[in-house]
């Protein structure tokens, strides 16, 4: 993550064009995929049981795993909660290749594991022996936040004192990439790889599909304390809520996503003007942008005026079910280093943004809070509030 936050720090991008014959028909060919390959880093034979989507979720939770010091836990008080988007589609649709070219006979024996939506939080589970529950939330680009809403629920209700959380995705695929062509979601700016995901630009008209992986291990703090664990950054509220207004298209009001933000503000028992920075979802679509930016508002008032907005997207692209935990994760690096990410392609503000959004240079902010906020299609809204590991 190290590498990664570095990256996201100095403005760089990890777009780029497909290439090869099963690309050429497709009207978008602009992905972002993960810096490194899990097949780079996982056992071969090992690696060859997993779906790609589980592939990742398991080397983020080995790096998490391992940065929180491997901590000693009774299995039985230890949980999982990660959630994916679309689950192992990569292995569905090739699984399906198999059969009409090959055969049902050609077709794998762990088709199946490969390709259920839990399968990344089983690989977890099995990874780090959780007897406490195993749970994979899907709703949509909020999975991976509704994860760690969940996992913080958890070891509140005493069902846990150590959750392994987040999300994982790997959804880059001819068909996704075609669907989300023809819902007009994607930018079609193959010409600039690098320039195409540009959350509040005038000039947006769509978002890049990403993947990867983002793991947390949330812990409470009577455990973690007793241990002596390195505490990053604690989660002090979460709010979850639903627009019930549309499968795909965000409530232009942002009603649903202020109430989300309002419920994580009460939850951690803090004001407005505590909050000085936010990770937004900002996709870098024409409505969804400022949606959001309307949700902020009715949220923060004028107290948002005064916070550093980021929104990183532009330049990991949108891990679809992985983005809310990859963007918590940024949201406490950020509190760590008191800077805010830059928005790398912020050329020309849209008139419509009202406040002064962080530009193409990173932005240094004082003490207080950070809030990451993720929305998915169907109107799923989750809001995170964090602070630092030094400020409890």
């Amino acid at each position: 993550m190290g590498d990664t936050w570095a990256g996201v720090l100095s403005g760089a991008s990890g777009t780029s064009v497909l290439e090869g014959p099963e690309w050429e028909q497709l009207p978008v060919r602009l992905a972002a995929r993960a810096a490194v390959d899990p097949l780079d880093v996982l056992d071969r034979v090992e690696a060859r049981r997993l779906d790609r989507g589980q592939q990742l979720a398991l080397v983020a939770a080995r790096e998490a795993w391992a940065d929180a010091g491997a901590p000693d836990v009774d299995p039985e008080r230890l949980a999982v909660v990660v959630g994916s988007g679309v689950g192992g589609v990569t292995t569905l649709l090739d699984a399906d290749r198999t059969l009409r070219e090959k055969g049902a006979r050609r077709v794998g024996p762990l088709a199946v594991t490969m390709l259920l939506p839990n399968g990344p939080a089983v690989t977890v589970g099995l990874e780090v022996g959780a007897k406490a529950g195993v749970h994979a939330p899907v709703s949509a680009c909020a999975t991976g936040a509704e994860a760690i809403a969940q996992a913080a629920d958890l070891i509140r209700l005493g069902r846990a004192d150590v959750v392994v959380c987040g999300g994982a995705e790997a959804a880059v695929h001819p068909l996704p990439i075609a669907g989300f062509a023809a819902m007009r979601a994607l930018s079609t700016r193959d010409h600039d790889p690098a320039g195409a995901s540009r959350p509040y630009d005038k000039g947006r008209d769509g978002f890049v599909l990403g993947e990867g992986a983002g793991v947390l291990v949330l812990e409470s703090l009577e455990h973690a304390r007793a241990r002596g664990a390195r505490i990053h950054g604690f989660l002090l509220g979460s709010g979850v809520t639903s627009d019930a207004y549309h499968v795909a298209a965000p409530d232009p009001t942002g009603d649903g996503a202020a109430r989300a933000v309002t419920a994580a503000l009460r939850d951690a028992d803090v004001a407005p003007a505590d909050i000085v920075h936010v990770n937004a979802h900002a996709t870098s679509t024409p409505l969804g942008d400022i949606a959001e930016l309307a949700a902020l508002r009715t949220a923060l008032g004028a107290d948002l005026d005064q916070v550093a907005v980021s929104a990183t997207k532009a330049s990991t692209g949108h891990l679809l079910g992985a983005a809310g935990a990859v963007e918590a994760i940024f949201a406490v690096r950020a509190l760590t280093d008191r800077t805010a990410p830059p928005n790398r392609n912020l050329d020309d503000p849209d008139d419509d943004i009202g406040i002064d959004v962080v530009g193409k240079q990173p932005r240094g902010f004082g003490d207080g809070l950070a809030l990451s906020t993720s929305f998915g299609f169907g109107g799923h809204d989750v809001a995170l509030i964090f602070a630092g590991g030094s400020e409890r």
